[in-house]
């Protein structure tokens, strides 16, 4: 049993994940959502009372909540949640402008407010492991990195690259672990009325370049990020078999001479440990509640994915 109660508000099918999994970690205290009727189905269901926003804001007894809203909604709604004192989880994206994001993010710094963005592919254990082995230098220098995201994708009023990309630029600056100084998007409109397709590439003052592809009219999907270094490179893939979800290619590239001589390795599948994305998210919230440390995905995280998404298809 948590020592937290945590409200969501907005009990869309991500926003119902958060609820079934608050509930699993006894830290679920109400929920709320538009939809009278939806809101009535799920609190039977979780067991918790399904009360109005304002009524969960204007409660001192719940510490935190989870907003899972239309994005445009996440800001002016998370700004009421810090004024009314509390810490917030807010679903990516979390402002579909960057003045809205800034907003939110001063406001909670100003109040001392936890805030964290719900970059949740961040708590994979795959991508956690990936990382552990690029900072314990099993690749040798980190060159570039490449993001694939394909499918035959949602189509709910957003673009593919406000929908499906903030999970993978969430990913590249963690393994940046800086801001990029140059970005640039190639985007196309396929079947919809809104970007179905795009490329981002982004170059960081290290050296560090990347390329993330996202499509939401692909006939196959494709979930990998891969890591390329001097010394090698890995991959998270998130479809493939347990236990081949993060291989390590010992693929080098070196010069002899005027030309360039290869070597190409079998992979070598890297042992991962078990546990929920979303679980872990939530768990890792929980924790900053506590100790009142700086969420993983926290603020700054959360400004500058929207910085970039703003840039590379800028809503009109």
């Amino acid at each position: 049993m948590s020592d937290h109660s945590i409200a969501v508000i907005g009990c869309g099918q991500w926003g119902q994940n958060h609820v079934r999994t608050l509930k699993e970690l006894g830290a679920l205290a109400a929920i709320a959502d538009g939809n009278a009727e939806r809101a009535a189905e799920i609190s039977s269901r979780a067991g918790v009372p399904a009360r109005s926003a304002e009524d969960i804001l204007a409660d001192p007894a719940i510490d935190a909540v989870v907003l899972a809203l239309p994005p445009r909604l996440h800001g002016p709604m998370g700004r009421k949640a810090i004024e009314a004192g509390k810490d917030v989880l807010i679903e990516k994206p979390i402002a579909l402008d960057v003045a809205d994001a800034q907003a939110t993010a001063d406001l909670a710094h100003a109040r001392g407010r936890i805030l964290m963005v719900g970059h949740v592919l961040r708590f994979h254990p795959v991508f956690e492991a990936l990382c552990e082995a690029v900072e314990a230098g099993r690749i040798g220098k980190g060159r570039h990195v490449i993001s694939t995201r394909l499918g035959l994708g949602r189509f709910l009023g957003m673009d593919a690259v406000w929908d499906l990309a903030p999970h993978d630029l969430s990913l590249v600056l963690k393994i940046a672990g800086e801001a990029p100084s140059s970005i640039e998007a190639l985007r196309r409109t396929v079947l919809s009325d809104e970007t179905d397709v795009a490329d981002i590439r982004l170059d960081f003052p290290s050296g560090l370049s990347a390329e993330v592809h996202v499509s939401r009219v692909s006939p196959f999907r494709d979930r990998r990020f891969t890591v390329v270094g001097d010394a090698g490179m890995i991959t998270f893939d998130d479809l493939a078999p347990e236990g081949q979800k993060l291989a390590l290619h010992a693929h080098r590239v070196w010069r002899e001479g005027a030309a360039f001589a290869m070597h190409n390795a079998d992979p070598e599948y890297l042992e991962t440990v078990p546990g929920l994305p979303l679980d872990r998210e939530l768990r890792h919230f929980l924790s900053c509640i506590t100790s009142r440390a700086q969420p993983e995905t926290g603020a700054a995280e959360a400004v500058e994915t929207v910085r970039i998404l703003a840039a590379a298809s800028p809503l009109s």
